[in-house]
């Protein structure tokens, strides 16, 4: 993988990069998001009891209950550091595109493993746990990338279209998955065995697609190189200390940094969460076994919604502007926490529920990441990218611990859902003050408009 120099707006390049969207959505939302939670509070709930204590961590316990928050929370604390370092590393050198790969197919294997997992929730917490910390990273260099590939004026179109794309890819792996584990009896396996195949075969639409994007996406020679005999690894470190500096005299790019992880971090929590949340509401709260068919057919519908949402509210950043588009959808994203705490009882609600969970996912996500990215200083995407992915799609922790320690304290999904609407309206009113012009300027950049005029 040689280091070359490339143009922006390639067409080819851009339905590579969007492909990796569809290659690990596929694994995010049938995996992380719909079936790794219930099969994982489903073997400690085997091993230890409905609220048997799996950790007692002095200040709370995690159980069963909070066990797939507290996963995610443990992958991404571990990540604080990691992600920051690896993308600087990657600004200093040639090496993006191969670190991208190498971290993409460290979590299609652990992925793949899930499969082998029958009993043991230890064993699928640490596969989990490794899964999601390589999906991360991936995507440290894989969101670094659009800068290379695409000029400021393209980048909310781009970045909305890659979503949706992801969005499709994840909807079709959940309709395949869907139809199997709904005819698992007819084909004369278990629904736990088609539940393992599920993960398997999401894990390998991952990797099998990934490689179109790494046979179309070109390296780009780095903008810095590393001085002789100097050490890459202190050279990350030194330049990580660099960005949080640097992040000082960019103000308001760090502001946009605070409101992203908020808003975010709950974002990522209800999508998390949900289908333990719904499975549990309507089904183990209830003495029933919970429907994996209908927990599917919810994320379907968000899916579907989803890839609807990020191009409708690009259309509508067109006119209010991407800040004033995250800002209503955060507005809605709120209204859906007290719904989900005050009124959810019934299947068809979980319908509506993802629905319009799906509409703003798609806004929120792909207009968050366009707008970021005019914000980061030429040289310095992977370096940014790595603090902006702490928050990114899978990786909250805040969020993940929030929902832990109040499942734990109270036995309550609904309390602990609702308290997540926290980090909505904090993510709001930082995102309020935050003067995104001024940071794309001060960033040495163009707005999207300027950029047009050129």
């Amino acid at each position: 993988m040689t280091e070359t120099i490339v143009g922006k707006n390639d067409r080819r390049e851009i339905f590579g990069w969007m492909m990796y969207d569809w290659a690990n959505s596929a694994f995010f939302t049938t995996v992380v998001g719909v079936l790794i939670g219930p099969y994982l509070l489903n073997l400690a709930q085997q091993a230890v009891g409905e609220n048997g204590v799996i950790l007692d961590l002095f200040f709370f316990n995690v159980t069963p209950k909070g066990l797939p928050a507290f996963c995610t929370a443990l992958s991404v604390v571990s990540l604080v550091i990691f992600l920051p370092v690896l993308g600087a590393i990657a600004d200093y050198t040639h090496l993006k595109k191969l670190m991208m790969a190498a971290f993409c197919y460290l979590g299609v294997i652990a992925g793949a493993l899930l499969f082998f997992v029958t009993e043991s929730y230890i064993a699928c917490s640490i596969l989990y746990i490794v899964s999601t910390m390589s999906f991360a990273a991936a995507n440290v260099f894989y969101n670094a990338f659009l800068i290379d590939i695409t000029s400021e004026d393209q980048r909310d179109k781009v970045s909305s279209y890659g979503y949706g794309l992801g969005y499709i890819g994840g909807f079709v792996m959940l309709v395949l998955n869907l139809l199997f584990i709904s005819n698992a009896e007819a084909l004369g396996i278990s629904t736990g065995m088609a539940v393992r195949i599920s993960f398997l075969i999401a894990s390998l639409w991952w990797g099998l697609f990934a490689v179109v994007t790494f046979s179309l996406v070109r390296n780009r020679l780095p903008e810095k190189s590393v001085k002789q005999n100097k050490d890459l690894v202190r050279v990350g470190f030194r330049e990580l200390w660099q960005t949080f500096r640097e992040l000082k005299r960019l103000r308001f790019t760090m502001l946009f940094l605070i409101a992203y992880l908020f808003y975010n971090d709950g974002i990522q929590t209800v999508i998390l969460q949900s289908s333990v949340f719904i499975s549990y509401e309507l089904f183990t709260s209830k003495g029933l076994e919970t429907d994996n068919s209908f927990l599917i057919i919810i994320f379907c519908i968000a899916q579907f919604s989803a890839f609807l949402g990020a191009l409708i509210f690009e259309r509508i950043a067109r006119f209010l502007g991407s800040k004033s588009t995250i800002i209503l959808a955060l507005i809605i994203w709120s209204g859906i926490v007290i719904y989900a705490y005050a009124f959810f009882e019934t299947k068809t609600q979980a319908y509506l529920m993802g629905g319009a969970i799906g509409m703003v996912l798609g806004a929120a996500q792909a207009l968050s990441r366009s707008l970021y990215s005019q914000m980061i200083p030429k040289g310095r995407e992977s370096a940014f990218f790595g603090l902006y992915e702490i928050s990114e799609k899978g990786t909250s922790w805040m969020g993940q611990l929030m929902f832990t320690i109040i499942v734990g304290a109270t036995g309550s999904f609904r309390q602990a859902i609702l308290g997540l609407i926290v980090f909505f309206v904090v993510g709001t009113i930082v995102l309020l003050f935050t003067d995104t012009t001024r940071a794309i300027h001060e960033a040495g950049n163009m707005t999207p408009e300027e950029a047009s005029k050129a």
